[in-house]
């Protein structure tokens, strides 16, 4: 027996805009709202849920009311690739067009990876283009 990487939650003062920035981001959908917490899906995530078995069925996010702000930096992060066939300084410009900032937690300055965070303060990186 394993375990399913069933979600990665994250806390916020405002789940639901927060929510709304990623699912923009990421282009997935919300499969549950309510004024404390909101999950997110990838669009396929349903249909799959159907094909597959429950152990590859991929992750959502859950976005969860907390009352305090983020302080300090993230201890775990998500990296983002594009695919090679896609422009990643575009796709950068898209998520700072969306509210991301590009921040500098110490990474080196020839660094294949740009850090970003998104409205909350949450650190995630842009990693080079990748094939798969």
């Amino acid at each position: 027996m394993t375990l399913r990487w069933y979600s990665t939650v994250v806390e916020s003062t405002d789940p639901g805009a927060l929510a709304a920035w990623w699912a923009g981001a990421l282009g997935w959908e919300t499969a549950y709202a309510a004024d404390d917490e909101v999950v997110l899906v990838p669009p396929w995530a349903r249909e799959l849920t159907e094909q597959l078995e429950f152990h590859r069925v991929p992750p959502g996010m859950v976005f969860v009311r907390v009352e305090h702000e983020k302080v300090g930096k993230n201890r775990l992060h998500w990296d983002f690739a594009p695919h090679t066939s896609d422009d990643r300084d575009a796709e950068i410009a898209r998520l700072v067009g969306l509210g991301a900032t590009v921040v500098d937690v110490g990474q080196p300055a020839d660094a294949s990876w740009t850090v970003l965070a998104d409205p909350d303060g949450n650190e995630f990186c842009v990693l080079s283009a990748r094939e798969f």
